[in-house]
């Protein structure tokens, strides 16, 4: 929908009372300009969609340090913080949360990534990105990184 098919609607309500989720997300950029996505696994919502890796935000947790903890544990890679350029993010209501999701370009890491709690990865050229099945929240990301990439 855009924005001037936005306006001429009624006015949406707010979504009161819902929980925010906040998650950081990567997207990892090889020397080839090829972005890594990754497959989500059976029995987790949203299974099957691709999305970019990353993870929640604890509470007291800099995104940034979620992000070097989840790229760790889901990839397996080790990355720091001085290493994410804050690209996007994205605001999405889903039906019990609202999430909260910036995303930042990565492109050193230490360590090949592996697929440790995803079904897959893959290295999609940017243009290619829109070619997969995508969580609503990520979708609205690719926009941004056909710009920078």
């Amino acid at each position: 929908m855009s924005c001037a098919d936005a306006l001429a609607k009624p006015r949406p309500e707010s979504p009161h009372g819902l929980k925010i989720v906040l998650v950081a997300a990567a997207a990892l950029v090889d020397p080839q300009n090829r972005i890594l996505i990754a497959q989500r696994p059976e029995g987790k919502s949203m299974a099957g969609l691709w999305e970019f890796p990353g993870g929640k935000v604890n509470e007291g947790e800099l995104p940034e340090y979620a992000l070097m903890r989840e790229l760790e544990e889901e990839l397996g890679i080790e990355t720091r913080p001085a290493c994410f350029l804050p690209a996007a993010f994205a605001s999405h209501t889903y039906d019990d949360f609202h999430l909260l999701m910036p995303l930042f370009i990565c492109r050193a890491w230490k360590n090949v990534p592996r697929a440790k709690e995803h079904s897959a990865l893959k290295w999609v050229k940017v243009h290619d990105l829109n070619d997969y099945p995508m969580p609503p929240a990520d979708i609205p990301l690719i926009a941004t990184l056909l710009e920078v990439i």
